[in-house]
This record gives structure tokens, sequence and C-alpha cells, in this order.
């Protein structure tokens, strides 16, 4: 009879330790997958000064329009909140990527330019890999947000403090377009 008790107080102590390490767990990929998304961005960060320098040299009537690129590129690089303030952040700075593209479109020449055609390339494949970092990253942040809220779960999570995270979305409706880069 001494002996139920005893299970049972082992059992919850069990599972309370796995349920926490879960948590802890889940926690640490959604941080790695955040550190991920820097990844790339800092990539993308890299490969907008080269597009810019690529395109002055033809564009010099559209000033302003690399001011905004580069304007956009440097609050997305200073942006300290969470991923509402930097997908806010990112999402400026696609806009503005674009209008270059789109400005670009009246430069024959620079459409022909191998540089820039090889920075193309290489943007368009650093805007797949934020996308399959932010999909990482949101889904990751889905574990954690329903463990931290399902039961028994929630108990262990209000517990020790764990806190749901912010999903990584789109707030401007046009930005759920694909981004076209055509040269």
């Amino acid at each position: 009879m001494l002996w139920i008790p005893v299970v049972i107080i082992a059992v919850l102590l069990i599972w309370s330790v796995g349920a926490y390490n879960g948590l802890v767990r889940l926690r640490q990929r959604v941080k790695n997958a955040w550190s991920q998304i820097d990844v790339q961005l800092k990539r993308r960060y890299d490969l907008i000064p080269n597009l810019v320098e690529t395109c002055k040299g033809y564009m010099k009537h559209e000033r302003e329009v690399l001011e905004n690129v580069t304007r956009a590129r440097t609050q997305a690089i200073e942006v300290k909140g969470g991923a509402a303030e930097q997908a806010k952040a990112e999402n400026f700075l696609t806009q503005t990527l674009r209008s270059l593209f789109a400005v670009a479109e009246n430069y024959p020449q620079l459409k022909a330019n191998e540089n820039l055609l090889q920075l193309q390339e290489e943007l368009t494949s650093t805007e797949n890999r934020i996308a399959f970092a932010r999909q990482y990253y949101n889904d990751q942040a889905m574990k954690l947000n329903t463990r931290t809220e399902v039961f028994p779960t929630n108990l262990i999570s209000q517990s020790f403090g764990f806190k749901k995270v912010e999903f990584f979305e789109v707030e401007i409706p046009e930005e759920r377009q694909p981004v076209k880069v055509s040269f």
C-alpha cells in the first residue's frame, strides 16, 4: 500500500523532468532557427552593396532608388526587436529591392552585365534560403507555442516561465507574392 503513493510521485517527477527537458529542447531549436535566419539575412545584406555598386555606373539618374535600397538595408541590419520587427524591416527591404529591379529594366546594358547576372543568381538563392529558414523557424515556434499551451505541459511551462514566441510573418499582402527578379 505504501508503494502506490511512491510510484505515483516517481511517475509525476519523471514526467515533469521529461516535459521540462522537452520544452528546453524546443526553446533551443527556436533560438537555432532564429540564428539560421540571421545567417541568411547577413548573406543578403552582404550582397546588396555589391548590387548597388554594380548598378551605380549605369543608373546615374536613379540615385534615389539606390539610396533607398542602402537605407532599407541599414534599417534591416539595425533591427533589435523580435520576429515581428525583423519581418517588417525585411519586407521594406524587399520592396526597395523590387523597385531597384524594376528601374534596372530600363537599362539594357545593365541587364546584360555579367556581375549583375551573378549577383541576381546569388540573391535569388539567398532569398530561397531565407524562405526556408523562416519556415523552419515558424515550424519550431509553432511546436514550442503548442507545447506551452496544451495540458499538462502548460503547467510546467507556466511554472518555469516558458513563453510563446512570435512567428515570422509577412504583414503586407503584396509581400506574400514571390519576388520577381528579371533583367
